[in-house]
């Protein structure tokens, strides 16, 4: 299995070199040349798997210059219970809203309460595997831009692990306290924390200006250095996100929720288009998907672009109760349209330099086709987004976060408006009490706030019951390390400065 760029079919890598790179030279992302595809008979025998059997025929099959053995240890490290509190870190929860069944795969069981979390526990071991296959001796700089999930997931990854260095950089105003406690508390000694003045999309151009800045690259490698990205720019974090679906679907199957060969929807609370991506590679793998819903928050450029063809960012960004989808600029996307055209990389390179120079591309009709055919796009600002966690709470008892609230009520704009009543998995993301404060709001608009972040986490754990997840518990009492604030142009002499490189 070899693996080229979006913007440059001639650059092809392997999959470890893909990796271990995160981004190619030119600018463009690592996708694999083929698809696995996945026979009846291999799902009949995913369903008698466990989520780490699973793990292991997805990795092998994507991943063959990594050894049976190799793939054996990093699943088994990653994937354990005691990080994800029991044998299945992804597992279903069933339950209904309004008449509309909710198959919800929870997927925030990891060690940061969130996602990302079922990529970046194993990321690092694959990490430090495609090191010594492809540049032994030298140090890894993983360099992260978060809207607050990825980079505390990233850094507590990568915390301590042999010949790397991590630093993340997130949007001082765009993430929640307790995303923010999360990343400046971070125990490592080879992890560096930043805030930058501006939005996501601000420390995302950042990181990948300085990836593609030949000046930079040089000065690693003078220093024996390289870097790698643990985003979902990374091929090596896109790709155990394809592992839940299909393990959401054999246990769907399990526990008698759908039967065998059964057509699925999926839906997805989506910022930067990873997430709902991996369920497309699934697709293409076999896993039997007849919608992907895509659920934005009120930055709907997403929803726009399925709509109309036209990816457009020159609009207004909103700061809102779902922070982790505050994006304007959807990176995986990319990959999408570069397989949607027939992997003709002329064509996305000129669609990404014309999102670079002038905001915003347009797709041809026949691109627009597939997308509009395959996709629905829908969008919640934050009163429906409150209301929805409210209903929810109030008629059965589930209490979910402002992220997957925007995931349940899209996908009910969209049963109404198609009557379409096949069964969904509905992806929620983070733990409801990661954006405490405003899940407070919502299941009780009278209740006084409490002034700080854990009073809050407190109060909405004594009205609800709910337990708190040990993880946020036990930020309580932990200092912050880290409280830098420097402006986007500043990134690239914090990260030499970080390196200690002149």
């Amino acid at each position: 299995m070899l693996y080229n760029s979006t913007q440059d079919k001639t650059a092809v890598v392997s999959a470890a070199q893909a990796i271990s790179q995160g981004i190619s030279k030119d600018g463009g992302l690592f996708v694999p040349q083929e698809i696995p595809h996945y026979s009846e008979a291999d799902f009949k025998s995913l369903l008698q798997e466990d989520y780490k059997g699973r793990a292991k025929k997805v990795f092998s099959d994507f991943l063959t210059d990594f050894t049976a053995e190799e793939i054996d240890d990093c699943v088994t490290k990653a994937y354990t219970a005691q990080k994800f509190g029991g044998d299945n870190p992804a597992p279903m929860t069933y339950t209904s809203l309004n008449g509309k069944s909710l198959n919800i795969l929870e997927l925030w069981h990891g060690p940061t309460c969130a996602f990302k979390d079922m990529a970046l526990q194993i990321l690092p071991h694959l990490l430090t595997k495609s090191l010594k296959k492809t540049c032994d001796g030298k140090d890894a700089v993983i360099l992260v831009a978060t809207s607050g999930d990825t980079g505390k997931a990233a850094l507590e990854g990568f915390k301590d692990v042999e010949h790397t260095k991590i630093i993340v950089f997130y949007p001082v105003n765009g993430v929640s306290p307790m995303q923010k406690h999360q990343m400046n508390t971070q125990e490592g000694a080879n992890v560096k924390v930043c805030a930058i003045e501006g939005n996501f999309d601000d420390a995302q151009t950042g990181v990948k200006k300085i990836f593609t800045t030949t000046e930079v690259s040089d000065k690693l490698e003078e220093n024996n250095m390289l870097f790698s990205s643990a985003n979902s720019i990374n091929w090596g974090r896109l790709l155990p996100q394809i592992v839940y679906y299909i393990s959401a679907y054999c246990d769907m199957v399990n526990d008698g929720k759908i039967a065998f060969g059964d057509k699925i929807n999926v839906v997805v609370p989506t910022g930067n288009f990873g997430n709902i991506l991996a369920s497309y590679y699934a697709s293409l793998m076999g896993l039997p998907v007849n919608k992907f819903i895509c659920a934005s928050n009120a930055n709907n450029v997403l929803t726009d672009f399925i709509k109309t063809g036209v990816y457009d960012k020159n609009r207004q960004f909103y700061t809102t109760i779902s922070p982790s989808m505050d994006i304007l600029v959807s990176s995986n996307l990319e990959r999408l349209l570069y397989m949607i055209c027939g992997n003709d990389d002329t064509v996305v390179r000129d669609w990404m330099t014309a999102l670079k120079t002038e905001g915003k591309y347009e797709v041809s009709d026949d691109v627009k086709a597939v997308v509009t055919e395959k996709f629905y796009g829908g969008f919640c600002d934050d009163t429906r987004t409150k209301a929805t966690i409210q209903k929810l709470y109030a008629e059965k008892n589930y209490l979910c976060d402002t992220h997957t609230a925007v995931a349940v009520n899209v996908y009910e704009q969209y049963v109404d408006a198609t009557g379409d009543n096949t069964p969904a998995v509905i992806a929620s993301t983070a733990s409801p009490y990661k954006f405490s404060k405003a899940v407070l709001e919502a299941v009780a608009p009278d209740a006084e706030l409490p002034a700080s972040e854990f009073e809050i986490v407190d109060k909405l754990n004594a009205l609800t019951g709910v337990d708190v997840p040990a993880p946020l518990a036990g930020l309580k009492d932990k200092t912050s390390r880290f409280s830098d604030v420097i402006k986007a142009d500043e990134m690239q002499d914090y990260v030499l400065g970080a390196l200690s490189i002149k």
